[in-house]
């Protein structure tokens, strides 16, 4: 069942596979990456997001550590009228800090998926 919207609150729609994703988290990264979603969806950015490099501005990322594991979801407050979860990953890769290229690929293929997603339910009304 949902629960009604806030006024000057936006829904929170999920791309691909990303909410299963973040559903396999931990508890406590699940909590804090929900409160900075929710911080999103009230036009707020939250104190530990940041922006997501090479997508431009409205794209956005939480990384939250636990027990020695790196979780990340990335959104995007590009759109007027919702906020999306274009990924939701445990960071693997072996090359350091480094983001592996099918998750910086999987985030540009699904900021796409949004736009037209936010444009059949709203028009195309951008931020």
């Amino acid at each position: 069942m949902r629960r009604v919207l806030a006024a000057s609150e936006k829904p929170l729609h999920w791309v691909g596979s990303s909410k299963r994703d973040f559903l396999s988290f931990p508890a406590a990264v699940k909590e804090d990456m929900g409160n900075a979603l929710g911080i999103a969806q009230f036009g707020g950015t939250a104190p530990t997001a940041k922006p997501w490099k090479g997508l431009g501005p409205g794209v956005l990322e939480v990384v939250e550590s636990h027990d020695g594991n790196a979780y990340r979801a990335v959104y995007t407050v590009r759109f007027e009228k919702a906020v999306y979860v274009l990924h939701a990953f445990q960071k693997k890769s072996p090359s350091g800090i480094r983001t592996a290229k099918r998750d910086v690929d999987l985030v540009a293929e699904h900021l796409k998926s949004a736009q037209r997603d936010h444009e059949e339910q709203y028009g195309t009304q951008k931020r």
